[in-house]
């Protein structure tokens, strides 16, 4: 079954005599119960923090979507992607995060994980089946993300699982990118699959929401039982407006992915373009691995562009009409962001010019482009470098 079909049928009621096509929204706190004993007996949710009948229809859809086991929802990508090491590690451990991950997931390993005695190293993202030299006895976890957050490395994941499987190690793989559409991460080896939904499943960048996929039910159970202990809830209306998202994601992901490899392409011979970061280009060094592991790219890649002053980057990005400046993607709009002051690497040598991320919505191809155009046309290459 095609996802676009399966997304339209996952999560809903059982069609009887006039059943609405969506779940219900069910809001309440307190869950009332004829008997005592249902209280504490084990066969019934006994509060409303443990979650609603959307709240199940959607874990169903991320399940479907990764081919998981099991899913715990969270109230935002950071959310699924901090939960999901903290159900995996304990004081003491080491974990190896790819230098090129999410960086609110390095500062939760930095400022976070360490007060609790765990430590973290980072590794080159294109390190595959080598990461094996940097195991050590009390490695516990394995975070990669694929293709890296700003900088779009794609890693050698089974390669990874087969050195991680070897050890014992749970590995993680944000997914965020590909929507789960064209990469599973699960289906290579890793063990969870996390999504920032706040991106392509709300889709209109007015929900923060997060998920996390284990590939067991075994680890299911140990990802949720942390998610109670730490007292973590989504809001039904939320839940609800994530699996609308399910409803198109497949055909606003395709627009935008084409979008966004179009204008890659066309800023691939740009005078004022020094390289195109996108996997699904033959000039990226791992598109041989983004060929082999995914069906498709998506909506998000990165430019570099030629030395210019920090000046004219501003002046270059407040000049766009359609792309605003603003994190995040997979939304319906456009965005555009200068990657250099947030850009943290241990790993990197950097680039010759300035770092420019592009996020690519559901305008109009042409009307992207003449905006590119425009902007890019406002860059003085002969300026002082500052």
């Amino acid at each position: 079954m095609k996802k676009s079909t399966l997304f339209s049928h996952v999560g809903r009621p059982k069609i009887g005599r006039g059943t609405s096509v969506n779940p219900s929204v069910t809001h309440a706190s307190t869950l009332l119960f004829e008997k005592a004993d249902d209280l504490y007996n084990g066969n019934h949710r006994i509060y409303g923090r443990h979650g609603s009948e959307v709240h199940d229809a959607l874990k169903e859809a991320f399940c479907a979507l990764e081919d998981g086991a099991g899913c715990t929802l969270t109230p935002s990508g950071l959310a699924a992607n901090a939960l999901s090491i903290l159900a995996n590690v304990k004081a003491g451990d080491h974990i190896l995060v790819s230098d090129s991950s999410y960086g609110p997931v390095r500062k939760f390993c930095d400022n976070h994980l360490v007060k609790f005695g765990v430590e973290t190293e980072y590794f080159p993202p294109r390190l595959g089946k080598d990461i094996e030299s940097l195991i050590r006895d009390n490695t516990s976890c394995l975070i990669l993300e694929s293709p890296g957050s700003l900088t779009l490395e794609i890693q050698d994941l089974p390669a990874i699982v087969k050195v991680a499987k070897k050890a014992g190690i749970i590995t993680i793989v944000d997914n965020t990118w590909s929507a789960g559409l064209v990469y599973n991460p699960l289906n290579l080896g890793a063990d969870i699959a996390v999504h920032a939904a706040t991106k392509y499943y709300s889709g209109h960048s007015d929900v923060l929401f997060g998920a996390i996929i284990s590939r067991t039910k075994e680890l299911a159970a140990k990802v949720h039982a942390t998610n109670i202990h730490l007292g973590n809830s989504t809001s039904p209306d939320d839940a609800y407006t994530i699996l609308r998202g399910f409803r198109t994601i497949t055909t606003r992901f395709e627009r935008q992915e084409k979008t966004a490899l179009t204008l890659a392409q066309w800023l691939q011979s740009h005078a004022k373009v020094d390289e195109v970061l996108h996997p699904a280009l033959s000039t990226h060094p791992d598109h041989d691995i983004w060929k082999r592991d995914f069906t498709g790219s998506a909506c998000l890649f990165s430019v570099v562009l030629k030395p210019c002053s920090q000046a004219q980057v501003l002046k270059f990005l407040d000049s766009l009409k359609y792309f605003a400046k603003g994190f995040s993607f997979g939304g319906y709009e456009s965005l555009i962001i200068h990657c250099d002051p947030q850009l943290k690497r241990s790993h990197s040598d950097g680039f010759a010019g300035p770092l420019i991320r592009i996020a690519c919505g559901l305008e109009d191809i042409t009307d992207l482009q003449l905006d590119l155009e425009q902007g890019l046309a406002t860059l003085s290459l002969d300026d002082n470098v500052a």
